[in-house]
């Protein structure tokens, strides 16, 4: 099939995935080059984002300024018909079969004559109240985004969602039909062709002591960097002697001497390709407690690896960490001794954790790639086209 992508990034399907292609412009890079592998052809349509009109900046001040709220110029339907608008211009003179995007906004007032479909990690309404940037939302913007929400939604074919809360989102908040929706998790964005003799290899050289965490997050906050380092100081206190990695961000407070600080590391480059790599292997396991996730390529990464995840159930995450398969999720409110005890039964049999490392890994080959997500999506693209 002839598939169109659609969206504000700029990507060059035969190019490597660039340093500044992070967060959403990393998975979108990956996502292209996933379909690729896929579709008979996939061109790609960028069309940037608009200038912010003077009148939206204005908006944007006066909320700040006299109610403390937030206010997204983006999120106004001017600017989702801007997009509608030259998508539509490029779609008239361009042969595809279907057309999909990874954005709402994009196609909210798309008028299109061939097969529609979306592919996310969340809508709109589950980001309000949820993450910090769509907290304190002003009446303006909700009621924009839930427009945004309701139009993509209403008008595309396929809503390919990378978890079930996302699909419970669409159906509990905006009554979308079932039979449209199909859970696609995305794939980790990390090139790596590990074969299981290698996994098995890197996990046996892994020692007993000290057990290894690894941090990997932007957002120290949100991204419950503050759980993750009192974990590690309560195993030690347990007498479990812990380290902890911590790469992305710079937490507000000092460090113990457990705590490694590795900062932002660049997997553009071979550099930071390889120290991200000997992270993976060194590590026990990943510790992502986040407040509030969507997804989270980052376990995918791990897995890829061998690395079994800690996290939070909440939001996407279900769909990604399965119970003892390729980690664990802890109740958002669990105290941190319940991380503790389940990372010391790992470690106390190590039979028991060769076992969940290899299943993570296994998790990440059989579901958690862009090759099999590609070939799942390509499976219901065949469908719409019957």
């Amino acid at each position: 099939m002839d598939i169109a992508y659609l969206t504000n990034f700029i990507i060059d399907p035969n190019a490597p995935v660039a340093k500044h292609q992070t967060g959403h412009g990393g998975r979108c890079a990956y996502m292209v080059k996933g379909l690729q592998t896929v579709a008979r052809s996939l061109q790609v349509c960028t069309v940037e984002p608009p200038a912010i009109a003077f009148k939206f900046k204005l908006k944007s001040k006066y909320y700040r300024t006299f109610s403390q709220q937030v206010y997204h110029p983006w999120a106004e339907p001017a600017v989702s018909r801007y997009y509608a608008d030259r998508f539509s211009q490029w779609l008239a003179r361009t042969n595809v079969d279907v057309v999909l995007s990874p954005d709402i906004n994009l196609i909210s007032f798309l008028e299109c004559d061939r097969p529609l479909v979306l592919w996310v990690d969340t809508l709109y309404a589950g980001l309000m109240d949820f993450y910090p940037d769509y907290a304190r939302l002003c009446p303006e913007t909700q009621e924009h985004l839930q427009l945004l929400d309701r139009q993509t939604l209403d008008r595309c074919d396929l809503l390919l969602f990378s978890s079930e809360w996302t699909a419970r989102t669409a159906i509990e908040q905006y009554n979308t039909d079932a039979n449209k929706i199909k859970i696609v998790p995305f794939g980790a964005n990390i090139d790596s062709d590990r074969s299981l003799d290698e996994i098995q290899t890197a996990i046996a050289a892994k020692p007993q002591q000290p057990c290894k965490l690894l941090f990997i997050g932007v957002d120290w906050e949100r991204k419950g960097g503050d759980i993750a380092l009192t974990v590690a100081r309560e195993l030690n206190a347990r007498g479990v002697e812990t380290e902890i990695a911590i790469v992305g961000c710079q937490p507000p407070t000092p460090l113990p001497e457990f705590a490694k600080l590795h900062g932002f590391i660049d997997k553009s480059t071979p550099e930071g390709r390889q120290q991200f790599h000997r992270l993976f292997d060194e590590s026990h396991f990943l510790i992502v407690p986040s407040r509030s996730e969507c997804f989270g390529h980052v376990f995918c990464e791990a897995n890829a690896f061998g690395v079994p995840c800690l996290s939070t159930d909440v939001g996407g995450i279900s769909s990604v960490i399965r119970d003892d398969a390729n980690g664990k999720t802890f109740a958002i409110d669990a105290p941190t001794s319940d991380y503790c005890d389940y990372v010391c039964r790992k470690m106390e049999q190590p039979q028991e954790y060769d076992r969940l490392a290899i299943s993570a890994f296994q998790e990440y080959r059989n579901r958690l790639n862009w090759k099999v997500a590609s070939q799942q999506v390509a499976k219901w693209l065949d469908r719409l086209q019957i």
